[in-house]
C-alpha cells in the first residue's frame, strides 16, 4: 500500500502545469468497496493495484486524490430514490443482498458506494476544470448498477451520475462509452438504449456464456438511437489477436459521431486466468486500447478521457492491466 504522503493531492502545481497530467482516485474510503471472507470483490484489490502502481514508479505521474461521498441530490441525478433509500438502510434493514443474488450488503455499502461516485464526480471537475488531462478510478466503473437496482457487485452507477453531470453541468451531449471488460455493460446499456447521443462501443465475452446474457450484436439501441450502440461479442478463450482484429470497429464507431468526451471502463477480468471470465487477454489489449482512446480524445475531445478499473478478480491481473492503462494514458 502506498504511504499516506503520497495519498495527498500534489502541492505547488497550478493548472497550467497539471494540464497533461494523469490524476488517479484511491483512498481508503473507496478501498472498502468490497465484500470481506474471500468474495471475488474483495476489500484488497485496491492496495494490490497501488503496490504494482509503486513498484512500477507510476505514482510519480499520477497524483493520488482523496474520494468524497457523493450527496444523495448528485446520487438521483442517474438513480431514483426509492432505490438510494433502499441502499441507505440496507444494514440497519438486515438485508443480505441489494438484488436477486449477486450484490451482497457489506459493511458500510452506502459510504463506500457513494464514495465511488463521489471520487468519479471529482474526477469530472478536474478534468472539465483542465487541472488533470485525464482520470483514472481503479475502484470505479460499475457499470451493471441500474436507475433503480443494484447488480453483478455494483451497488450505484458512477457512470451513470457522471454522464447526467455531463449534461447538466456542463453541456456535454455527446458522450461515447467505452467497454472492454469481459461482461457486458448492460446498466449502461438498458439506461441509455433510446439517448442517440450516448454512443457506446462494448467489447465483451459472447452474451451466450456469461452473465449477465445480455450485449447481442443485433442489441444497437431503440428508435432514435438505432445504430448509436456497438456490442462486439468474443468467442471464450479469445486472446490480443482477437481483440485487436476488432478494435478497428469500435474506433470507426466513434469516429461515426464524434463525441466530446470519452468514458473508458477496462475491467480487468478479460485477462486470461480471472476466475469470472474465459477471455484470455495480456496487458497489450489495454495498452492498445487506452493508447487509442487517448489519440482519440485528443482528436475530438480536447483530451477529455476518463478511465475506471471495473471488473477483475484475479489481483496480479488486475494490477498489470490497470497500471498498463495509467502509463498510457499518462
Amino acid at each position: 500500500m502506498l504511504g499516506g504522503a503520497l495519498c495527498a493531492p500534489c502541492a505547488g502545481t497550478g493548472a497550467a502545469g497539471m494540464r497533461d497530467a494523469l490524476c488517479l482516485f484511491a483512498d481508503a474510503a473507496l478501498g472498502r468497496y468490497g465484500v470481506p471472507a474471500g468474495h471475488p470483490l474483495g476489500v484488497d484489490r485496491q492496495g494490490a493495484f497501488l503496490a504494482e502502481l509503486s513498484a512500477q514508479s507510476l505514482h510519480r505521474a499520477a497524483p493520488l486524490r482523496p474520494s468524497r461521498m457523493a450527496s444523495r441530490t448528485e446520487l438521483e441525478r442517474f438513480h431514483g430514490a426509492a432505490f438510494v433509500d433502499r441502499v441507505a438502510h440496507a444494514e440497519r434493514d438486515g438485508l443480505e443482498l441489494l438484488d436477486s443474488g449477486d450484490t451482497p450488503v457489506f459493511p458500510g455499502v452506502f459510504e463506500a458506494g457513494a464514495a465511488v461516485v463521489g471520487a468519479a464526480l471529482d474526477g469530472l471537475a478536474l478534468v472539465m476544470r483542465g487541472e488533470c488531462r485525464a482520470t483514472f478510478q481503479p475502484i470505479g466503473g460499475l457499470h451493471h448498477a441500474g436507475r433503480d437496482h443494484a447488480a453483478g457487485f455494483c451497488v450505484f452507477s458512477d457512470l451513470g451520475v457522471v454522464i447526467e453531470t455531463l449534461r447538466a453541468d456542463y453541456g456535454i451531449r455527446t458522450v461515447a462509452y467505452v467497454d472492454i471488460d469481459v461482461h457486458h455493460g448492460d446498466g449502461i446499456f438498458h439506461a441509455y438504449e433510446h439517448d442517440p447521443d450516448l454512443i457506446i462501443a462494448d467489447v465483451h465475452q459472447d452474451w451466450r456464456s456469461l452473465y449477465p446474457g445480455t450485449g447481442r450484436p443485433e442489441e444497437t439501441g431503440r428508435g432514435d438511437a438505432r445504430a448509436t450502440k456497438l456490442n462486439l461479442n468474443l468467442p471464450a478463450g479469445a486472446g490480443d489477436v482477437q481483440f485487436l482484429a476488432v478494435w478497428p470497429d469500435v474506433v470507426a464507431h466513434l469516429r461515426r459521431f464524434r463525441p466530446q468526451f470519452v468514458l473508458f471502463q477496462c475491467g480487468a477480468d478479460a485477462m486470461a486466468g480471472d476466475p469470472l471470465g474465459q477471455l484470455r487477454y495480456g496487458v497489450n489489449a489495454y495498452a492498445h486500447a487506452a493508447r487509442s482512446l487517448r489519440h482519440l480524445a485528443g482528436e475530438f475531445c480536447a483530451g477529455r478521457i476518463m478511465a475506471f478499473g471495473g471488473g477483475g478478480y484475479d489481483r496480479r491481473n488486475l494490477a498489470a492491466a490497470w497500471c498498463t492503462v495509467v502509463r498510457e494514458l499518462s
